[in-house]
């Protein structure tokens, strides 16, 4: 384990999300040195509970939960509001997901803890934001994908919209949170007199941005983007190809020159002289003669023929990876874009490495998601002062 120093270590950030987006914030804050302070509700977080487990353990919980500290505390309950006050008193950032309303009927809204502390710097994210005719209906990633505008394009024209079997909304939104977070962070000290804000991170809109430039086509040329499969609208060719071996590989050719070194290698170098062939949308115009000449060609080699030949012409191309297979690749080895962690009762168990690499200051997993309520004693005696007493008491009255 390295013993560099990272980048936010000092911050200490309450989170006090669920499931995805909020939580995963905090998660690659937590990955970089910030004091995670994971606020469950004492029945356990709902991640705990949902997808894949081994012998109990949540493995969704192993990774999204890592290097933070466990707490168990019911807001709704006055006096588990009272503990949070206290918590956000001390902290430079917390994270919620409550619906809109929520906080603030149990007296922990902005006005309140931007009071209490008036440099914290509060995320607040939801499905559609916290303003709006949308606000106050439940918001999942499922919404958002829909919503988005995403599900509408993805998948093939002549089959249903394709919702992603993953949580690439919360995601998405996750990583843009935790940007807007260090934007606020470093307005804060720079020039914003040490006051933090309320960011208003809705699930849907980064998505949508993410989609590219459809609400300008759709404005000035009044197209509306549909499914193309594997194709892309904008260029050609782009697609999935299958080998003799029964192997699918992922091509792009968005590059002029690569496109050239793609016809090129497939024995069509006559097509480079075409003048269609000379920018995208010539390209595009004959997409299905372009598939059919690379399918034709890769459809006659092997795997291992193909990469080969296409390493050599330094052609874009790469197999279509499943899990089995990125475990075994060696750039993922070489670069540890995965990596094995101890865990008190799994053992040793991999999970996705921090993200991005940082050569002065670089990120580290010090231990998976922690057992529920395993720093209660650390933190509320230790660092909050109650008495064992108290503790109990709160205990007993379900509230931690």
């Amino acid at each position: 384990m390295s013993d560099a120093h990272r980048p936010l270590e000092g911050l200490r950030v309450v989170d006090c999300a669920t499931l995805f987006a909020g939580p995963v914030i905090a998660t690659m804050m937590g990955d970089f040195g910030a004091d995670v302070v994971k606020i469950e509700h004492p029945r356990g977080d709902g991640l705990r509970s949902m997808g894949w487990e081994k012998d109990g353990v949540s493995l969704w919980w192993a990774l999204v939960a890592r290097n933070k500290r466990s707490v168990t505390l019911k807001l709704s309950e006055p006096r588990g509001a009272e503990i949070l006050k206290r918590l956000a008193s001390e902290a430079d950032v917390l994270i919620e997901n409550f619906r809109p309303g929520t906080m603030e009927r149990w007296g922990l809204g902005p006005e309140v803890l931007l009071e209490l502390n008036p440099g914290l710097v509060m995320v607040r994210t939801t499905g559609f934001g916290q303003t709006g005719p949308y606000a106050a209906l439940p918001g999942f990633g499922t919404l958002a994908e829909s919503i988005s505008g995403f599900a509408h394009i993805n998948g093939w024209p002549d089959k249903p919209p394709a919702l992603p079997p993953f949580a690439l909304g919360d995601g998405i939104a996750a990583l843009t949170g935790c940007a807007a977070a260090m934007f606020d962070l470093w307005w804060r000290e720079h020039g914003g007199d040490g006051k933090g804000q309320v960011i208003d991170l809705s699930i849907y809109e980064p998505l949508f941005w993410l989609l590219g430039p459809q609400a300008l086509v759709y404005d000035q040329l009044g197209v509306v983007q549909g499914r193309t499969g594997n194709r892309a609208p904008f260029t050609a060719p782009r697609n999935a190809y299958l080998t003799k071996d029964g192997r699918w590989l992922g091509l792009s050719g968005s590059a002029q020159s690569i496109a050239e070194r793609v016809v090129r290698l497939c024995g069509r170098e006559d097509l480079i002289d075409e003048p269609w062939f000379k920018d995208h949308k010539g390209r595009l115009e004959h997409v299905d003669e372009l598939d059919e000449i690379i399918q034709g060609w890769v459809g006659e080699r092997t795997t291992e023929e193909v990469l080969e030949a296409f390493a050599e012409y330094e052609g874009a191309i790469a197999p279509i990876y499943s899990i089995e297979d990125i475990v075994k690749d060696p750039q993922y080895l070489a670069r540890e874009t995965i990596t094995r962690v101890p865990h008190p009762q799994l053992g040793s168990i991999l999970m996705p490495n921090v993200i991005t690499k940082m050569t002065e200051t670089p990120g580290r997993i010090d231990h998976p998601g922690p057992s529920i309520g395993e720093h209660n004693e650390e933190i509320y005696l230790g660092e909050l002062g109650l008495t064992q007493a108290e503790l109990d008491d709160l205990k007993e009255a379900g509230v931690v």
